[in-house]
């Protein structure tokens, strides 16, 4: 009687407890890997889909840029020399200078102030090729961008933006072709302008129509 009494006392072992401890700890250990990845894959869910939201408002502000491209101010309208796209774009308050660039792994946009006269415009697109990396006013829009390109589209073709395009003539010359005898010349504007921009070892490519504002 009293040994059955006292078998009914008896309690856990020591080896016992470090067993179950053990198991417990290695439990915990799987449950909380297992919610570190799920929290891993929310927050690189997230930032995906952040960054593909920014880059899409980044795109549309290049769009804008171009659909306002205004083709006649007396300074070139449309240049790229492979590390920075300048243009002029009309505004509501006048004709605006905007620098695309990229540099140093980021996609940069630096926009002058509106001109309402021709010395104004000019100096403002001088300063568009001067710009410094730290630039006040240019703004950083995008990280891991390794590289870009533009083509433009003249003449039913695309070409490398880089290279010369065909002459138009002097404002009023509806053809297109050069102009009089004595008559200033430009580059006639290409109707389409081609993105290639090479983005986190990914390449991704946008075209924009262009309809100048003449």
């Amino acid at each position: 009687m009293a040994r059955a009494r006292s078998c009914r006392r008896r309690g856990f072992t020591l080896v016992e407890v470090l067993v179950a401890l053990f198991v417990l700890a290695l439990m915990a250990a799987l449950a909380w890997r297992g919610i570190d990845a799920v929290l891993s894959s929310r927050d690189a869910g997230r930032a995906s889909i952040d960054r593909s939201m920014r880059l899409a408002t980044i795109l549309a502000q290049w769009e804008t840029d171009l659909q306002a491209l205004h083709g006649d101010a007396g300074v070139p309208a449309l240049t790229f020399d492979g590390r920075s796209l300048r243009l002029v774009r009309r505004t509501d308050e006048g004709l605006q200078v905007v620098a695309w660039t990229v540099d140093g792994g980021r996609w940069l946009r630096w926009t002058a102030r509106a001109a309402t006269q021709a010395g104004e415009l000019q100096q403002a697109w001088l300063r568009s090729q001067q710009l410094q990396a730290e630039e006040a006013g240019q703004l950083p829009l995008l990280e891991g961008v390794s590289g870009w390109q533009l083509y433009f589209f003249r003449g039913n073709a695309w070409s490398n933006a880089q290279s010369s395009g065909d002459l138009a003539g002097s404002a009023g010359d509806a053809t297109g072709t050069p102009g009089s005898r004595g008559a200033p010349t430009r580059e006639l504007l290409p109707s389409g302008v081609r993105l290639v921009l090479q983005l986190d070892g990914t390449s991704l490519t946008r075209d924009v129509l262009v309809a100048p504002d003449l």
